[in-house]
């Protein structure tokens, strides 16, 4: 099979390429490396460089879409430009796919898009985002849905949790995970945002690529891709540094805009339709994390 991995130079994507290349699969990867690393593209896979901002095309049988401006921070700051990547470069890549009569994987979230939850969010729940982030992913589900039901195309949509895993950028603050751990190792100071009591639904990296491969096998839904159950910021540091061997204490700053209090999310549905269910313990994840880390 052909497959284009959008942001396959990133965390995520990348572990989405590796994946494919080692079930035989012919992979290009689009990524203008704003974020993206060259060197987390296997050499076995084409890396064309361009910005999805602007229109392009391709040649390929599915794409998998996970380019995108993820940072709930600068989307607050920088509102026009998050909407330029995530809804203008998505919809760009939907004509890409379109034109090719490829089928195609949206990567959303769940987090920002279902707002402060109070019991898991199942795909039916209110969309209330709490930040432009989570406003622009909303507005490229919509395109998603309503291109494919509008040129016929295969289009599936999952809503993620909180990925975390190697590769992962410490530069990001939805990288909470590299960013405890990566200052644990250098031995730094690390900070909570708030009271540290947000909670949020942890889902490792290789559970998330194998919930991106059973959707690319349906030709249209919407799917939460998590645990189901989600952990506060405090326990989260205390299992880093259980993990890390760390003694560090955190320092507590002010909290943040658009966070939400609590994000989980039901993922019933993609284990009855999808046949998936996520398989990595938070302990398990971490230490694997670390691993990557500390070596």
């Amino acid at each position: 099979m052909r497959a284009i991995v959008t942001g396959g130079a990133g965390f995520i994507g990348s572990h989405v390429v590796d994946a494919l290349l080692a079930r035989g699969d012919e992979v290009t990867v689009v990524d203008d490396l704003s974020t993206g690393k060259r060197e987390f593209v296997d050499a076995a896979a084409e890396l064309v460089e361009h910005d999805i901002r602007e229109p392009f095309d391709l040649e390929a049988d599915v794409v998998f879409h996970l380019a995108a401006q993820a940072d709930v921070g600068t989307s607050v700051e920088r509102p026009l430009f998050d909407a330029e990547v995530n809804v203008l470069g998505t919809l760009n890549v939907l004509e890409a796919a379109r034109r090719a009569g490829a089928s195609l994987v949206f990567t959303s979230t769940g987090g920002a898009i279902y707002g402060d939850v109070e019991s898991p969010a199942p795909e039916t729940a209110p969309l209330r985002p709490v930040s432009p982030y989570g406003m622009a992913k909303q507005a490229a589900e919509a395109y998603v849905t309503g291109w494919a039901r509008i040129h016929g195309m295969g289009a599936c949509v999952t809503r993620l949790g909180n990925v975390y895993g190697p590769r992962q950028s410490a530069s990001l603050e939805g990288g909470v995970v590299a960013i405890f751990l990566e200052r644990m190792a250098e031995g730094a100071e690390t900070v909570i945002f708030g009271d540290g009591e947000q909670s949020r639904d942890f889902v490792y990296v290789t559970d998330v690529v194998r919930a991106l491969f059973a959707a690319a096998e349906r030709d249209s839904g919407i799917f939460n891709v998590g645990t189901g159950v989600d952990t506060t910021v405090n326990a989260l540091h205390e299992q880093c540094r259980r993990v890390a061997g760390s003694n560090a204490a955190p320092r507590h700053d002010a909290p943040r805009a658009g966070d939400a209090r609590r994000s989980v999310l039901d993922v019933s549905l993609a284990a009855r339709e999808l046949g998936w269910q996520a398989e990595s313990s938070l302990d398990d994840g971490l230490r694997a994390t670390w691993a990557s880390i500390a070596t």
